[in-house]
């Protein structure tokens, strides 16, 4: 063969280990800076150094330590025994930087206190137990009203407030329940049979058996144990009976509150409307198909925003133009706002006078879902200028596109106000309603993940909704400078 081919080739093969990994100085000469784990500090460090400057967690700090008025939750504390309980501004601390973060697990908390450089500065390198941060939420849910007076009093120090244009509207919150968890009435009236024969049975074998073990081993023996099973079963029964009373309770009173209504229109006397009442009482029956469940019971099942049914309760939210700050909340069990229009309207006129706010909103906008004739009626008798969407209008209640000269003195009140939307000033401020509220349920429910309460009932879910209000408006003053902001105002 020529030169070069393969058989002419010499071939050295090494036998043994691999070559050890090279080490970076032995791949470039470039020098990194220096690297140990294990490195001690020669001072103790200060998680002070760690946190940013500009971190929201100061800001709640600072708010706690210096801005805020704690005495209604410290009062609660006057008559308090057992062991000295953590100090309630490291946990307000917590609480408040956790929901403005979407940290609303007590055990995420906890665990955030360890791992998180800003849980363990608010906590000052503390990291209470879970059961204490769930104990401390629950027992200062009542606080949180005067809490939210106090930030907006702070918002309104910072110049956040123009109270010119605000907007009025509701959010579904997803309950922590199970749909799985629930049954209907009719279901309920069923399965209670069932289930009290099946505690008879058990019931009836246990005496057997409890006589045969009487015969055999003797009558001190004791056999007095509920079974499990037994337990089990009349714990559902005992749920199904409270449901059940619930339910009948809520017919009677809708159907009682219905009856005095149609007593007052015909103008029926208190005895006779007293009288009709007690009798639609009486014959009310729940509806087949109502619905409890039975792990928070007073949540509702209602419409959420996917088109999808869940159990609930409805946020409501007054919200200024200017800066995107909550006047006013409120959280309720019914799916619809229509009742909620006038309870709103007046909370936020509370609120603004507890705030020592003397301005007042110019016009409050709010969409189809407050409207309703008594709503309307009673804004038209009210001082406060509102513009409420009244929907589709029927052919006898069409106004022209761009109505001019006087208004006809038969006009409905429905009729006035779909006339005052079609003005040019009307058009102007209906069309800013989307851009003031809806953004405000988005970053709550995004940031705060505020779209899924996690305590139970209806005291609990409100006080919660409180809480991310007063979260939701801390932020708002948090990026317009906070106490930067309330000095220079």
């Amino acid at each position: 063969m020529e030169n070069g081919g393969v058989d002419d080739q010499l071939f050295e093969v090494t036998v043994g280990p691999p070559p050890k990994a090279a080490t970076p100085s032995a791949v470039t000469a470039k020098t990194f800076r220096h690297y140990d784990p294990s490195q001690s500090f020669l001072l103790p460090p200060s998680l002070d150094d760690w946190l940013p400057e500009d971190h929201e967690a100061r800001f709640i700090s600072e708010a706690v330590e210096e801005l805020l008025d704690l005495s209604v939750i410290y009062d609660s504390y006057a008559t308090a025994d057992g062991a000295p309980p953590y100090d309630p501004r490291m946990m307000l601390k917590l609480l408040l930087y956790s929901y403005s973060i979407g940290v609303t697990s007590s055990r995420e908390m906890e665990r955030r206190c360890v791992t998180d450089v800003a849980f363990r500065f608010l906590s000052a390198n503390a990291a209470p137990d879970y059961r204490s941060m769930a104990r401390f939420r629950r027992r200062h849910l009542g606080a949180l009203d005067d809490l939210f007076t106090q930030v907006l009093v702070l918002c309104a120090t910072a110049g956040l407030l123009k109270l010119g244009r605000v907007a009025l509207d509701g959010t579904k919150l997803r309950a922590s329940a199970s749909r799985h968890k629930a049954m209907s009435y009719d279901h309920m009236r069923k399965k209670t049979e069932q289930l009290r024969a099946e505690v008879c049975e058990i019931l009836a074998q246990a005496e057997a058996t409890d006589r045969e073990e009487d015969e055999t081993f003797g009558a001190d023996r004791r056999g007095d144990e509920v079974p499990a099973e037994l337990a089990r079963r009349e714990t559902r029964l005992q749920k199904m009976r409270e449901a059940m009373k619930a339910i009948e309770a809520e017919a009677k009173e809708r159907a009682g509150a219905k009856e005095a209504k149609n007593a007052e229109l015909i103008g029926a006397n208190d005895e006779e409307i007293a009288q009709a009442v007690e009798q639609a009482k009486d014959k009310a029956t729940p509806p087949a198909k109502a619905q409890r469940n039975f792990t928070d019971p007073e949540s509702r099942i209602m419409k959420t925003a996917d088109a999808s049914f869940h159990y609930c309760y409805s946020g409501q939210a007054v919200v200024d133009e200017k800066s995107q700050v909550v006047l006013a909340g409120a959280l309720t069990q019914q799916a619809t706002d229509v009742d909620q229009l006038t309870p709103m309207i007046e909370a936020m006129d509370a609120q603004l006078v507890l705030a020592g706010i003397e301005d007042h909103p110019k016009v409050l906008l709010a969409d189809a879902g407050y409207c309703s004739n008594d709503n309307l009626e009673a804004l038209a008798g009210g001082n406060l200028d509102a513009l409420v969407a009244t929907g589709r209008l029927t052919h006898d209640e069409r106004v022209t596109a761009a109505p001019k000269g006087r208004i006809p003195k038969n006009t409905t009140a429905r009729q006035r106000m779909a006339r005052r939307l079609r003005t040019k000033a009307g058009r102007a401020d209906y069309a800013r309603r989307k851009a003031i509220v809806e953004p405000v349920f988005g970053q709550m429910k995004l940031r705060q993940h505020a779209g899924l309460l996690r305590l139970r009932g209806l005291d609990g879910a409100r006080g919660e909704w409180t809480l991310h209000l007063v979260c939701h408006n801390l932020r708002k003053l948090a990026n317009a400078g906070g106490s930067a902001a309330i000095a220079t105002a």
